[in-house]
C-alpha cells in the first residue's frame, strides 16, 4: 500500500437527530483506500453504507472524525467551493437510475460535466466521442436515451462519470434497474476498467454475485464496518 492512501477515514462518525431520535448512521469508521482498488460496500438497508458512499463522494461531512482525500482534511481544509471542484476534478459518479437527459444524444450527455467546467466545444466533444468509443458506444452517439437499451444507457451514463477524467469511480448500485444479463456486462466493463485503466472504483450494492467482481469487500453493521477482506473471505 502507498504511504497516504488516496481515502481514508479516522474514526468517522455521521449522527442525524437528537436525544432519542438519534440515528448513528456511521459510528467511528475506520478505513484506508488505495489507488487502483476495486471495492465493493455492502450491508443490509440502515447498515451505513450509503452515508458512507456520501461522505466519500464529498456529498456530506462527518459528524466527527476526519475524511481524508490524498492525505487532505476535506470537511476541515476546504471550502464548499473547494469540495464542490474536488467532486468535479477527481470524482465520477453513477448511478442506479441513469440520470440521462432524455431529449439529448448520448454526445450531448456525456459532454455535460465539461459544459460545467467550461471546456471548448471542440475539445469537450472530442473528450466525450473518446469517453464513448471506450464504452463501446461511438456508433450510439447520436441516440437519444429513448433509442438506447437500459444496458447503453448506463454505458452512457459511464462515459459521462469517466469524461472528466476522475481518480475514483463511485457507483451506487449501478446495475439495478438492469436484467441479469446487462448486469453482468456493465459489471465485467467496471472490472475492466479498473484492471486496464488503473482507476479506483468503489461501488455500494446488496447483491453477492455483483459484490464478487470486486477485490475487496467492507460489510457495514449499524453503522460500524464489520468485515473487510477479499470476496472470498467476506462472502464465505
Amino acid at each position: 500500500m502507498s504511504a497516504v492512501p488516496l481515502i481514508r477515514f479516522e474514526g468517522v462518525s455521521k449522527v442525524y437527530g437528537e436525544g432519542e431520535a438519534e440515528v448513528r448512521a456511521l459510528d467511528e469508521v475506520d478505513l484506508a483506500i488505495d489507488d487502483g482498488e476495486f471495492v465493493a460496500v455492502m450491508g443490509a438497508s440502515g447498515s451505513g453504507k450509503s452515508t458512507c458512499m456520501n461522505i466519500l463522494g464529498a456529498l456530506d461531512t462527518p459528524s466527527a472524525g476526519r475524511y481524508r482525500f490524498k492525505g487532505i482534511d476535506v470537511a476541515a481544509e476546504l471550502s464548499r467551493d473547494q469540495q464542490a471542484l474536488l467532486r468535479r476534478t477527481y470524482l465520477g459518479f453513477v448511478f442506479q437510475s441513469f440520470n440521462l437527459l432524455a431529449r439529448t444524444n448520448a454526445l450531448e450527455n456525456v459532454e455535460l460535466p465539461l459544459v460545467y467546467r467550461g471546456v471548448g466545444k471542440r475539445q469537450r466533444r472530442e473528450r466525450a466521442l473518446a469517453a464513448l468509443e471506450l464504452v463501446g458506444l461511438a456508433d450510439r452517439a447520436h441516440h437519444t436515451a429513448a433509442q438506447l437499451s437500459g444496458g447503453q444507457q448506463q454505458r452512457v451514463a459511464i462515459a459521462r462519470a469517466l469524461v472528466s477524467e476522475p481518480l475514483v469511480l463511485f457507483a451506487d448500485e449501478p446495475t439495478g434497474n438492469l436484467d441479469s444479463k446487462r448486469s453482468e456486462e456493465i459489471m465485467a466493463f467496471l472490472a475492466e476498467l479498473n484492471r486496464t485503466r488503473g482507476i479506483t472504483i468503489v461501488m455500494v450494492t446488496h447483491e453477492a454475485p455483483l459484490a464478487r467482481w470486486a477485490k475487496r469487500i467492507l460489510w457495514f453493521s449499524d453503522g460500524r464496518l464489520m468485515k473487510d477482506g477479499s470476496p472470498a473471505e467476506v462472502l464465505a
